[in-house]
């Protein structure tokens, strides 16, 4: 029979690999954005607050917080530095305003959790508190974070289209909730449990918006394809026929 620590371990593990591939899943928009050398309409927010988060759960898995979770603390300490990274370039191509205010903001998260850990370690003395307090916290954070989705989920549901809510993001999204929920089980870790269980249905919720509207986000994409081929197609006839009446192309 299997025991609940190896199935909380292979859990971890599949959380691991999951999330690790929702951290670098904005990899394609950052090249782009080194290529281009602007970050243009981009927003850091999301990047910043997944920074926290990461800290804030590296905090949680600390054995001096709450021991035996080496497995949150590695794929925590590594979205931690992705994280990092993403931001790093954000400061290098945004405009000076937004540079400094991604640095402010970044610090500010640092010095929180930093002063949130300190009093935590002083006022409370055993394991058991330290992980209640800096468990909620967290929860917080995650369930805002899992709750982001929902506007792109109105727009899916406006458009009939799910162009813009990638499957494999959300599939992944789905099996990391998952992951994450089964290994909060063995033993019952409520603030692991909880935002990640209410991940996986927002999750759930995104995948049967994707089989719901996939054959219509289909046609449209068929549509704009056609359109833009018969835009073309105008174009082209209709500088042949200036081609033919005065012996030269012409720009219209």
């Amino acid at each position: 029979m299997v025991s609940a620590g190896a199935i909380r371990f292979a859990a971890g593990i599949i959380g691991n690999i999951t999330a690790l591939v929702l951290f670098l899943s904005p990899v394609p928009t950052f090249i782009g954005i080194c290529k281009k050398k602007t970050v243009e309409q981009y927003s850091p927010i999301p990047y910043l607050a997944t920074f926290v988060n990461c800290m804030l759960w590296v905090v949680y898995g600390m054995p001096f917080i709450h021991p035996h979770s080496i497995l949150v603390v590695t794929i925590n300490g590594a979205g931690f530095f992705i994280e990092l990274l993403y931001l790093i370039l954000f400061v290098i191509y945004s405009d000076k305003k937004k540079r400094i205010k991604i640095v402010l903001i970044a610090i500010g998260e640092i010095i929180v959790v930093g002063i949130m850990t300190a009093l935590v370690l002083t006022f409370a003395h055993t394991t058991k508190r330290r992980s209640s307090i800096v468990g909620v916290i967290g929860v917080i954070c995650n369930i805002l974070m899992y709750a982001s989705p929902l506007s792109v989920m109105k727009l899916v549901i406006t458009t009939k289209s799910v162009e813009y809510m990638p499957f494999t993001l959300s599939l992944a999204a789905f099996a990391n909730g998952i992951a994450w929920t089964i290994y909060a089980l063995f033993p019952l870790d409520p603030y692991i449990a909880a935002p990640n269980g209410l991940g996986s249905l927002f999750a759930l919720v995104q995948l049967i918006l994707y089989a719901t509207y996939y054959k219509s986000t289909k046609e449209q994409l068929a549509a704009r394809k056609a359109k833009s081929a018969m835009g073309l197609s105008e174009v082209y006839n209709g500088n042949s026929e200036k081609l033919g009446q005065n012996g030269r192309a012409q720009i219209p």
